[in-house]
């Protein structure tokens, strides 16, 4: 089993980490000859969201070479956390947030490699860093990320959540923007409504027996979903209901819709799916839709309303 690659854009693999990590401290990574799968599957996880990404590899990686026994596929579990850590430690340009700055190294990373490697009987994805120091130095700093390899037969187990066809698609506003709502939404309730149409209406509402708002933006983009950058996002839709003006709506757990949101920091693009009170189905694409370097779909099931 043998894998190696440069990561040649720290920045986007950082910010996908980084959206990641947000949701859960240990993720499942699969690299196969031409993708990385980013998966987050945990039953733990609060509300049940979970993440099932395709990220092509020539958008993140050059020299990439991969060979195992399992059609060249590798799978791992990993710590997200340590990642990050590592990810950030390679170069000040994969954040610029200033808590980030205060902890980068003081050097600048030429090259970052990242390989499968073997320490004391512990598997590890190292990666090593070369590059110059502000003095002009060079320096080479390696860090280990302790991984464990799955089993094939583990692997043919992982199986995305199945879903009804969405009745209903729609490109979401800014993700920032909409975090910062659903921020203050957050302290008045636990429970988030989202309706949409196909005739461009998207609303976000709480409800309780203290309080009622809602947040509606008109004018939004139906996509036909045509240009989905791999096998898993959704088909164009034919919907036997005429009336595109009919609202369908998924209520989740804002904690939930709030982690999904961390995901601004990699978005170019989001589509919504909504199955009509059971789940939200969400892309957050890298890059134009129409050429993505891959897409981060979220999977957040319904919060059961007895009164719809």
């Amino acid at each position: 089993m043998r894998f190696r690659a440069t990561v040649e854009n720290v920045p986007i693999f950082f910010r996908i980490i980084q959206a990641v990590e947000k949701l859960q401290k240990k993720c499942i990574i699969k690299f196969t000859e031409n993708e990385m799968h980013i998966i987050c599957n945990d039953d733990a996880n609060e509300g049940g969201i979970q993440v099932w990404s395709v990220v092509k590899v020539d958008s993140i990686f050059t020299n990439y070479r991969i060979q195992s026994n399992a059609e060249n596929k590798i799978t791992v579990t990993l710590s997200t956390e340590a990642l990050l850590s590592a990810l950030r430690s390679s170069s000040s340009s994969a954040s610029s947030s200033s808590t980030a700055a205060a902890i980068m190294p003081t050097y600048d990373a030429e090259e970052l490699v990242m390989k499968l490697a073997k320490k004391n009987d512990q598997a590890m994805l190292s990666f090593e860093m070369f590059g110059v120091s502000r003095t002009g130095r060079k320096v080479r700093v390696a860090h280990d990320v302790r991984i464990d390899v799955m089993q094939p037969a583990e692997v043919e187990k992982l199986r995305e959540p199945l879903c009804p066809d969405p009745e209903a698609t729609i490109l979401l506003p800014q993700l920032q923007k909409m975090r910062t709502i659903v921020e203050r939404l957050r302290l008045l309730a636990d429970v988030l409504t989202l309706k949409a149409n196909n005739s461009g209406k998207l609303q976000i509402a709480i409800n309780t027996d203290t309080v009622k708002l809602e947040t509606q933006w008109v004018g939004c983009t139906n996509p036909s979903m045509r240009q989905a950058p791999d096998e898993n996002a959704p088909e164009p839709e034919t919907f036997e209901n005429p009336d595109s003006d009919k609202m369908f709506s998924v209520h989740v757990s804002i904690r939930s819709f709030i982690k999904f949101l961390n995901s601004h920091v990699v978005s170019t693009a989001t589509i919504a799916c909504l199955c009509h009170n059971h789940c939200a189905i969400l892309y957050v694409y890298i890059g134009d839709v129409a050429n993505a370097g891959g897409v981060l779909t979220f999977y957040i099931p319904s919060i059961i309303d007895d009164d719809d």
